[in-house]
């Protein structure tokens, strides 16, 4: 089981990982409404390391990049719910925009994000290539988002 960890802690884990030789998988976002498609990527991603960080969009940044009504759920109970699945070594919770700032520190040996982000721009490319990091995309599995999740909720009778 993993753990929702402050930037200083995950960078001192980060240390021990690198001290022994073990890969770090690095991947962020929202994860508003936890659903199958989100564990299959999180497998999917820890499956391309010895560990993985999640950064977490926090309240300000969820609802800032996703609109009014969101985050569903609360920052802090997203965190707790992520760290308790298999895949999850460490749940960092962060307010920018984007996961640059943590990429900054962290230096993941493999940033990881969903398929989409090979038909648009990936914000934090450039930083992960200039430390020699690695990018990878990973499908989402077919039909399942947290989007289509609150439209089928919202068409309930």
């Amino acid at each position: 089981m993993g753990e929702h960890l402050t930037l200083e802690e995950a960078l001192e884990r980060r240390k021990q990982l690198q001290r022994t030789g073990q890969k770090l998988v690095f991947t962020n976002g929202h994860f508003d409404l936890l659903h199958v498609g989100h564990l299959d990527y999180l497998e999917k991603a820890r499956g391309l390391g010895d560990a993985l960080y999640l950064g977490l969009n926090g309240d300000t940044s969820t609802l800032r990049l996703k609109g009014i009504g969101r985050p569903l759920i609360p920052a802090g109970e997203r965190a707790r719910l992520l760290a308790a699945l298999a895949p999850i070594t460490a749940v960092i919770i962060f307010d920018e925009d984007t996961a640059e700032n943590l990429i900054r520190a962290i230096k993941p040996d493999i940033y990881v994000k969903g398929g989409d982000y090979a038909h648009k721009p990936l914000p934090e490319r450039a930083l992960v290539e200039s430390y020699g990091g690695q990018i990878m995309l990973i499908d989402y599995l077919p039909d399942h988002s947290t989007s289509n999740l609150i439209a089928r909720v919202k068409a309930l009778p």
